[in-house]
């Protein structure tokens, strides 16, 4: 419930309501703004819910997971995720840069599949080690 839609409150204030993901309440967060600055953030019961609503006012951001190809692995594809959140309007331009992506086993993980993802300083990790194999027919050099 990221609900970016202000309710007047009186004055300039505008007042967001966002459901905090920062840990597993759920809190439903009130961020009160005056021209896009935050004034006060409430209904969070942890220090990292007043943080989230900050951010997710002024910056949202969102991690993202996927898949990509492998080539020369007992499988076809090797999921990998963002080493931290990406914001969150490039998501769809992320996945679509990482869509005919195709990278060759063996890959480890926690190794940098993409650096930088769209210029966000970002890099793409890999999050299962993948040997490489050979193929019925396929010679290899090692």
């Amino acid at each position: 419930m990221n609900d970016r839609q202000p309710t007047a409150t009186g004055d300039d204030r505008s007042t967001h309501v966002y459901l905090c993901t920062g840990c597993p309440l759920g809190c439903r967060l009130e961020v009160d703004a005056v021209d896009d600055d935050v004034v006060e953030v409430r209904g969070f019961s942890c220090r990292k819910g007043e943080r989230y609503g900050r951010q997710e006012h002024l910056d949202p951001r969102r991690p993202l997971s996927t898949t990509i190809w492998i080539e020369g692995a007992a499988i076809r594809r090797v999921p990998v995720r963002t080493a931290a959140p990406i914001p969150r309007d490039q998501l769809l331009a992320a996945v679509e840069a990482l869509r005919g992506l195709r990278i060759a086993a063996p890959v480890r993980r926690g190794e940098v599949a993409v650096a930088d993802l769209l210029g966000t300083g970002i890099d793409v990790i890999v999050t299962r080690d993948l040997p490489a194999v050979r193929r019925r027919g396929q010679t290899t050099a090692d």
